[in-house]
């Protein structure tokens, strides 16, 4: 027998499933991490001293700097919510699959294979600009903004909250703007800029790159700077040898 059509509740029952199993692998993830409390706050506070990583590499001189708690539920909540983070950040690849599995039905084969591909890289993306964030440019940041004083009579008394938010929200900022060689691929492939244009415009691209590396690191040394703006300037060039290779694809297409 011919299986009639589903219906549009038929569809939202499927998503609204797909929903409830992702938001329950998100918050068994997040159990985990808040009952890891001792090694995820070892993670979340290590960029605060001179003993992390990126610091022994740079051979930075010894500093450390205290945190404190000005409220009665301030600490649980920000362990609360830092394991809410975590537990979406390690079920993310499970609930980009849920909704991929969802949508895939309806796309032909070819746009499957496109749709996979850019989903992986937009997550793998994603992740490495959380991970620059974490390594290289929230630790910097931490340190000159956490030991600048204008006076040394004025002590500076930084919150967990403060910190806390600061590091998710430069987390957020780096994995958006390390999407760029996949948004730029969309377009090409749209056809709406191509690698010639992009190479025109390279050097307003760099000043708006040193632009936008300067909000993200409001520091006042320029080898802070470099080092923001060094990854986003590459991301740049990589997305002009995408579209490039978009747009060769599509007039090979063509012809």
């Amino acid at each position: 027998m011919r299986s009639e059509p589903a219906t549009f509740w038929d569809h939202l029952d499927v998503l609204r499933w797909a929903i409830l199993r992702s938001l329950g692998v998100a918050v068994a993830f997040g159990v985990v991490a808040f009952c890891l409390k001792d090694t995820l706050f070892a993670v979340v506070l290590a960029p605060r001293t001179s003993d992390f990583v990126t610091f022994r590499l740079m051979g930075t001189d010894a500093f450390s700097i205290h945190l404190m708690n000005t409220g009665l539920t301030e600490q649980f909540m920000t362990h609360m919510r830092v394991a809410m983070y975590a537990g979406l950040l390690c079920a993310a690849p499970y609930i980009i699959y849920e909704l991929f599995r969802f949508v895939s039905p309806g796309l032909y084969a070819n746009e499957r294979r496109a749709g996979l591909w850019l989903v992986s890289a937009g997550y793998v993306m994603f992740m490495l600009g959380t991970l620059l964030n974490y390594l290289v440019i929230f630790p910097l940041t931490v340190r000159f903004l956490g030991t600048y004083q204008v006076s040394p009579d004025v002590a500076n008394m930084l919150t967990l909250q403060s910190y806390v938010d600061t590091l998710v929200s430069m987390s957020l900022v780096m994995g958006v703007i390390f999407e760029l060689p996949v948004v730029c691929a969309i377009l090409g492939k749209m056809g709406l800029i191509d690698g010639r244009l992009m190479s025109r415009y390279r050097r307003h691209a760099v000043v708006a790159i040193l632009v936008v590396a300067a909000i993200i690191t409001p520091t006042g040394d320029a080898f802070t700077l470099c080092i923001v703006s060094l990854p986003i300037w590459l991301l740049y060039e990589l997305s002009i040898l995408i579209v490039k290779v978009v747009n060769n694809t599509k007039e090979t297409k063509i012809c």
